[in-house]
């Protein structure tokens, strides 16, 4: 899995050839959620502090 950004133990990775929509994994102390490209969460869950950190690294 190719790492993107490393950031407040936040690891952002895309797979190639993953399913649709477009989207990226984020990973956080165990936790694991997939967002789309507009900040949206399509599966999984991370704290909220971490969801914002992604989020903020989005835009």
């Amino acid at each position: 899995m190719p790492v993107i950004s490393r950031f407040y133990g936040v690891i952002i990775a895309m797979y190639f050839n993953d399913h649709n929509p477009p989207h990226f994994h984020a990973k956080y102390s165990g936790y694991e959620a997939l967002f789309t490209f507009d900040g949206s969460i399509l599966e999984g869950e991370l704290p909220n502090r971490a969801t914002k950190f992604v989020q903020e690294w989005l835009s």
